[in-house]
């Protein structure tokens, strides 16, 4: 029989779970792990394998349940104030303090305030009292062998509370589902193995394994990574196949496309049933859903966007259901989206955004697309989702927003939209410092793009450094011309030195901006709209200089540490930028301008209750210490408001 052969499909997200569910039909459906039993201690977020019942009655004697003397409800008959009723200590009552068994033919507690002592062998009370009062009488919380608990609870800690008082030491709950991280790829190293030597070119660090074992111990699994596995099938199957016999789940991550070194889907397959092989969805489109020995086996894109994404919509209900869960539901709110998105037909997208509530308004930022982009995780709020038969968004539309984190720290966001700078990454640390409640959600598109932002009223504030050349004053003019309408208060951050970022040593010994048209040289620029952008060419143009003699010049990046990336990598020459991405990357430096750097914001957004801890921020001598330290950087008017001081061009 010739094998059968597996190509990437195009399934839609739907039509991909339910055949992933009908694959595992055929094999009887997903196997719930057994039943262990497990101290108390270590019982809490488990869910109870079967009903459980009282050991004990709780409690498991009458009880008096105040501090007082323990009678018999009848010999108090006829007490009143006017005719107090004296009791003999001994035979009539008896001391006790709360919890002690009740004495022989007692029945009821008056408490020690409504005692008065006569002498050692006499007391005296003015009111009679009912059987029972003040007591518990035994079983008056549980009875032994009533229901303590249901199966398939979830065990907090007043349920392990309830199980001691019911005389249990010990519960069943269900075994956590094991779920085998397999990560493949002859490229991959162990981050151990990175931190102890140099890396080579081509060699990755593998660290999707240990962001999905996470994830799955999150969710109430028992994650265990298994050692890399270099891109070879036997190697491979032999891996698999192990850990089929010996986990409930097994996730390999990449060799999940077509490629010639890809043979997750070919192994599933001979081991089991590939049910789905390429959903419909970005990212992760090459996820493979499958049933390998009777359990599910999912096969993970390796970019880490997709490996996140496809985890959350695949391997996160399969977590939970092993342990006879259904997922839970995240919250879904409305937000607005702050930019246009094109979206490609017949796929459902997935869209990383950073969330922040500006006037009445929450926005969506979206945060870059790529599905290697790690820290666009870590900076995401929620998750945007674009219909497959979408086009897109247009700016201004709502949107359906997945939260990946609290609601309530996204109502505590500033949100920044507008130039790049290392600063502002300091600024939201030492900020969160000073007041923990308190976030700074960033996004660069540059100076223009920041202004324009808060023309939409899509942002509490916009750093730029916009020149004008007619002035040569910096971003007050531009301020001018964009919000005639709104009140701005522009906030000063700090001068900031821009030259030409180059590797160790300046081995082309550039000095100067004509430097930018020799032969051989490549330029890593910064995207247009952004303020170095319009400091370069208004300096081109002063030393007449073209930017067709300039080769890079269209190509754009949008941050500094871009920039610098680029020119450590060797892909550019040369990149224009500040000395502390310089210094961040190991690179050299040459001073060419002196730049002013400013905040823009609303009037009504600075004098409002949510921005004071920037207004403390900036006025903090350790946050403008950890600028200055940055190099390149004078704060002498950090804080200053208004466009005083503005530094002409150098």
């Amino acid at each position: 029989m010739a094998r059968r052969r597996y190509y990437l499909e195009d399934v839609a997200l739907d039509e991909a779970v339910r055949r992933f569910e009908a694959a595992l039909e055929r094999v009887g459906g997903l196997r719930l792990p057994p039943a262990e039993e497990v101290p108390l201690a270590e019982a809490r977020g488990r869910l109870t394998a079967g009903p459980v019942w009282a050991a004990l009655s709780s409690p498991h004697y009458h009880a008096a349940a105040m501090d007082g003397i323990a009678v018999r409800a009848a010999d108090t008959l006829g007490a009143t104030e006017s005719q107090p009723l004296q009791l003999t200590v001994g035979t009539q009552a008896i001391w006790v303090d709360t919890g002690d068994p009740m004495p022989p033919e007692t029945d009821a507690v008056i408490m020690a305030e409504h005692v008065q002592t006569l002498d050692e062998t006499t007391l005296e009370i003015a009111a009679s009292v009912a059987p029972w009062q003040h007591v518990r009488p035994l079983g008056e919380d549980l009875v032994a062998t009533e229901l303590v608990l249901p199966e398939g609870h979830l065990l907090r800690p007043v349920d392990l509370g309830a199980l001691a008082a019911a005389g249990h030491a010990t519960v069943a709950v269900r075994r956590r589902p094991r779920v085998a991280i397999i990560a493949t790829g002859t490229e991959l190293v162990t981050v151990e193995e990175a931190a102890s030597r140099a890396l080579e070119p081509g060699e990755i660090i593998e660290f999707n394994a240990l962001m999905l074992a996470g994830m799955v111990n999150e969710w109430g699994g028992e994650a265990i990574r298994l050692p890399l596995v270099p891109d070879r099938k036997d190697l491979l199957r032999a891996t698999v196949a192990e850990a089929l016999d010996t986990h409930d789940l097994v996730v390999v991550n990449a060799g999940s496309s077509a490629g010639s070194e890809d043979y997750t889907a070919t192994i599933f397959g001979e081991l089991g049933e590939v049910a789905v092989h390429g959903v419909a969805i970005r990212p992760g489109h090459p996820a493979i859903l499958a049933v390998a020995n009777g359990k599910p086996a999912l096969g993970l894109p390796g970019y880490p966007v997709s490996a996140a994404l496809t985890a959350e919509l695949f391997l996160r209900p399969l977590v939970y259901r092993l342990q006879g869960m259904v997922a839970p539901k995240r919250p879904v709110i409305e937000a607005t989206m702050s930019r246009k998105l094109l979206s490609p037909l017949g796929e459902d997208e997935f869209v990383r955004v950073a969330l922040g509530r500006v006037d009445d308004r929450l926005i969506a930022t979206p945060l870059s697309r790529g599905a290697g982009l790690v820290m666009s995780l870590v900076r995401a709020d929620g998750m945007a989702h674009i219909p497959r038969f979408a086009e897109g968004v247009h700016a201004g539309a709502s949107v359906a927003v997945t939260l990946l984190r609290d609601a309530a720290e996204i109502e505590g966001t500033l949100v920044a939209i507008g130039s790049h700078d290392l600063a502002l990454d300091l600024l939201a640390s030492h900020m969160r410092r000073l007041a923990p409640g308190t976030r700074l959600s960033s996004a660069n598109v540059g100076s223009l793009g920041g202004l324009l932002a808060l023309k939409r009223r899509d942002a509490h504030l916009a750093g730029t450094h916009l020149l004008d050349e007619a002035t040569g004053l910096y971003n007050s003019p531009f301020i001018e011309r964009l919000l005639p309408d709104e009140e701005i208060v522009l906030v000063h951050l700090a001068y900031r030195e821009q030259g030409f970022l180059v590797p160790r040593g300046n081995p082309l010994g550039f000095a100067e901006l004509r430097d930018l048209a020799r032969p051989g040289v490549r330029f890593a620029n910064r995207q247009k709209g952004s303020g170095t952008r319009v400091l370069l060419d208004y300096h081109l143009n002063r030393t007449g200089l073209s930017s067709d003699q300039i080769v890079g010049y269209e190509r754009e990046e949008f941050t500094h540490m871009a920039v610098a990336a680029a020119v450590m990598s060797g892909s550019a020459s040369v990149g224009l930028g500040i000395l502390a991405a310089a210094r961040a990357l190991g690179l050299d430096f040459v001073p060419l301008f002196s730049e002013r750097y400013d905040l823009a914001i609303p009037r009504r957004h600075w004098e409002s209750p949510l921005l004071e801890p920037l207004r403390r921020t900036l006025a903090d001598p350790a946050y403008q210490a950890a600028v200055a330290n940055l190099g390149g950087y004078d704060v002498s008017h950090m804080g200053d408001v208004g466009p005083k001081h503005a530094s002409p061009p150098a």
